[in-house]
């Protein structure tokens, strides 16, 4: 049936003032009225906490000879990872609960999306990666240095910030090149795909299965490449006859692990599912967002008695330097 002249009207003039939505308006997180002091706080100790121990792990790891290996090069790329990630988001989401205006730039909503999904992508091949490195480490003891050489290592890492990179560009072209003609109210706390997508003026059908395929490719497999690595790693540790040597063997790539537990997990829960629950989409995403990058300082500190004695020799020659010449 063909529309009335009214209505081819209405979508023609739609479509020609498309470029006049030149910011979004973010809803923020949903029932937190009477909470945004609190909330404020929260973020702000999380976020500072990421920023200081992520940064104090890799002047660390820097500083200290003994951790210029292949596992403490890929430990300094994630504190790096975790420095950029929560600066995507943290700072807007901390404005939102003490501003009055709470919206964001046409290209600022751009920015979020790229910086958001190429480092998110980023973050999925370098633990994939890691647990390469374990899988080396445990399985080919002998060979490790020869394997993991520097070439490797730094081939390694520029290919997972340069897939990173192809991958937030993709995605990131795809969402933006749609038309946005109103409304401009984006029902989160920051862009993200499938919110931007349900405003656009026009057929999202084809971003959204590249950008829910992209993702769930790139996510399945990784956790596909670590699930075998870990495997392989298990059976390894079951062959060795001494307990002392299979609890030392685990504690090499227990705190990787960890890590990968608090990583997959919120991206299953958010991108993976067939229903969507935006209170659980929120839990998640903060957790995601604000909690895990924090967290990291603390795990690979914590189970790893190599980075404790070189965080303490750090600490006291910043504590006393004196005392050091």
């Amino acid at each position: 049936m063909p529309l009335p002249s009214f209505s081819r009207a209405a979508c023609a003039m739609s479509m020609r003032n498309y470029s006049s939505v030149a910011e979004f308006i973010l809803l923020g997180i949903s029932h937190s009225e009477g909470l945004e002091s609190m909330l404020f706080v929260l973020f702000l100790v999380f976020y500072v906490f990421a920023l200081l121990g992520n940064l104090l792990i890799l002047l660390t790891i820097l500083a200290s000879p003994n951790l210029h290996t292949p596992m403490y090069f890929f430990l300094g790329n994630l504190a790096v990872f975790d420095i950029f990630f929560p600066s995507v988001n943290s700072p807007k989401m901390m404005d939102y609960q003490v501003g009055q205006r709470h919206t964001i730039s046409y290209h600022g909503c751009a920015s979020q999306v790229f910086f958001y999904h190429t480092l998110g992508c980023t973050e999925c091949f370098l633990y994939t990666v890691m647990a390469y490195d374990c899988f080396v480490a445990i399985c080919y003891p002998m060979r490790y240095t020869i394997i993991m050489n520097l070439r490797v290592c730094a081939c390694l890492t520029v290919g997972t910030w340069l897939g990173g990179f192809a991958h937030g560009s993709i995605l990131t072209f795809l969402i933006f090149r749609l038309p946005y003609c109103g409304p401009s109210e984006v029902d989160s706390f920051f862009c993200d795909i499938p919110v931007v997508l349900s405003l656009a003026c026009a057929d999202t059908s084809l971003a959204q299965t590249v950008s829910f395929t992209n993702v769930g490719v790139v996510a399945l497999t990784c956790f596909l490449l670590v699930l075998t690595s870990y495997t392989r790693i298990v059976i390894s540790i079951l062959k060795i006859r001494s307990s002392e040597g299979r609890r030392r063997a685990f504690s090499t790539c227990s705190a990787h692990l960890t890590s990968i537990i608090l990583v997959y997990g919120p991206v299953i829960l958010v991108y993976l599912r067939p229903a969507s629950s935006p209170w659980l989409d929120t839990v998640v995403q903060v957790f995601n967002n604000v909690v895990t990058p924090s967290l990291n300082p603390l795990i690979y500190s914590l189970r790893n008695k190599d980075v404790k004695l070189a965080l303490k020799k750090v600490l006291t020659q910043v504590a006393h330097p004196a005392s050091q010449v």
